[in-house]
């Protein structure tokens, strides 16, 4: 037998295995000219991944939702004091410190509501710009100083909202499209929100429009839309009400045929409850006034709030 011509017979001849490899790799290279896209598949997938989000930190609740509505999808927002917690009297945690010095950018009230910040910032050793929402806006002063709660006038919330979107914009300008774009979008819905609000306190009698809260966080609601608001305490919850404060209240109340005393979702609710019991005011239920609720609760937007604040007023203080 002849086993060498078998073996040929067997064995692909050299010259035919170079032309099937020459064809295949003609092939491929047909194949990518006509569908290049076939070639990277990785970098494809790359392309369409979203950006990472832009790590930023909020000092409390409110604030992180305002930063939230206008920064969407490209932002990552961590607030520091959480639903109804107060930031009058927070103490930072070293989480909050790592926060921070991960951040990007630091949105901040201002106007000194947060005493601990400057403190926190120092500590974290963190490279974020701080922004103050509030700058721009026209402070409110009484005999305690500047008014930090100015959120609650719906006018300065949009001075917030364009301080947002400026900073955002800077910080990240691929999203400066998206940024405006909610911006723009969240503007109209507050002007709706600050018409709705004057129509609902319109509708209550100027005699009726005198209530007690817990601490004196309204004044700008009370300058914009003509709800007088008595407090035992002052603008910061740092110190409690003294037996002096109770008394002048109870006094204040009896003398203005004050309509209802309310509760907030920061303050100890006991003040409110003497004063209505020893005056017979109604108490008229919790008022939002420096943090959101809980998700499942009925203030956990800043829009949200500020209805649930009004239907509570209104629907006390009606005739």
């Amino acid at each position: 037998m002849d086993l060498s011509r078998e073996t040929r017979a067997a064995c692909p001849r050299p010259h035919t295995l170079v032309s099937r490899r020459a064809l295949l790799g003609a092939l491929a290279l047909l194949v990518a000219a006509q569908f290049p896209s076939a070639q990277f598949p990785s970098a494809l997938a790359a392309e369409k991944a979203p950006p990472p989000r832009l790590p930023v930190v909020a000092s409390f609740s409110i604030l992180g939702d305002l930063v939230r509505t206008v920064g969407g999808s490209r932002v990552d927002v961590a607030a520091i004091v959480g639903p109804d917690g107060d930031a009058h009297v927070y103490q930072p945690t070293p989480q909050d410190g790592r926060r921070l010095a991960a951040a990007r950018l630091v949105f901040v009230n201002g106007l000194g509501f947060e005493g601990w910040i400057d403190r926190l910032v120092a500590a974290s050793k963190t490279k974020a710009r701080i922004v103050i929402a509030s700058r721009a806006v026209t402070p409110r002063t009484d005999g305690e100083g500047v008014d930090p709660h100015a959120w609650q006038d719906v006018a300065n919330v949009k001075i917030y909202v364009a301080n947002i979107r400026d900073a955002l914009v800077d910080a990240d300008p691929e999203g400066a499209e998206l940024y405006k774009s909610n911006a723009a979008r969240y503007l109209h819905d507050l002007g709706g929100l600050d018409a709705e609000i004057v129509a609902a306190i319109g509708g209550i009698p100027q005699a009726r429009r005198r209530v007690v809260s817990t601490h004196d966080a309204f004044g700008y609601f009370s300058a914009r839309y003509g709800v007088e608001f008595i407090a035992p305490q002052g603008v910061s919850t740092d110190a409690e009400a003294s037996a002096r404060d109770l008394a002048r209240i109870v006094d204040a109340v009896r003398a203005h045929r004050v309509g209802a005393v309310f509760l907030e979702n920061i303050v100890d609710p006991r003040f409110a409850r003497r004063i209505a019991a020893e005056t017979g005011a109604k108490v008229g239920g919790t008022l939002y006034s420096d943090a959101l609720s809980a998700p499942d609760g009925p203030a956990p937007t800043y829009l949200r709030l500020m209805r649930h604040n009004v239907k509570q007023l209104t629907e006390a203080l009606a005739p």
